[in-house]
């Protein structure tokens, strides 16, 4: 099995949520995420709708997504509520636990109206669910900036612990983790 492997699933059920591949009709949510200051506060700043636009159109013209990316949606309605990434971080990357690197990490976004129904910690725990029955047991990484409070406290939620910070994109950066197993129901 290749360490480099990350959930191949291209849908996840949780209770509320379906995390799946995005589609044409996510575009305006998508946008609004991107550009969206109080969103982007901690994740760089706000990008001009013009990138965002050409990012998602590149995307869906390269198949709508990679394997470990998708939309977070209400699983009733469809709605775009955010994205969800757990893939592999990056040897380009400052922050890891192996030697190798290349981990899983985990991250999310949610547009605004969504903050504070628990859909973060729904949807991650649904995706590292699939994950940890899917992938071997192995660290996966959760990165943050040090000044998100509410980032870090659903890191520990989630069962994370901080294990070091390093400066990356112009603010520290917690580096924290967990064991896939964790994950195991």
């Amino acid at each position: 099995m290749s360490p480099s492997r990350t959930l191949s699933a291209t849908e996840v059920l949780s209770e509320r949520l379906l995390l799946r591949m995005v589609r044409d009709a996510d575009r305006e949510g998508f946008i609004e995420l991107m550009t969206d200051p109080e969103v982007q506060a901690y994740l760089g700043g706000p990008r001009p709708r013009s990138d965002v636009e050409k990012h998602f159109d590149t995307v869906m013209t390269a198949g709508a997504s990679r394997p470990g990316n998708f939309v977070i949606a209400d699983g009733t309605t469809g709605r775009f509520l955010g994205t969800l990434m757990l893939g592999r971080r990056s040897n380009d990357h400052t922050g890891h636990v192996t030697e190798d690197g290349e981990e899983l990490e985990l991250g999310y976004v949610l547009r605004r109206g969504a903050w504070g129904a628990g859909y973060a910690f729904e949807a991650a725990t649904a995706a590292l669910r699939a994950a940890a029955v899917e992938l071997p047991d192995q660290p996966v990484l959760l990165v943050t900036q040090s000044a998100n409070e509410r980032s870090l406290a659903l890191a520990a939620r989630l069962g994370f612990r901080p294990v070091g910070t390093f400066e990356e994109w112009g603010a520290e950066q917690t580096l924290c983790t967990a064991p896939l197993s964790t994950f195991r129901v």
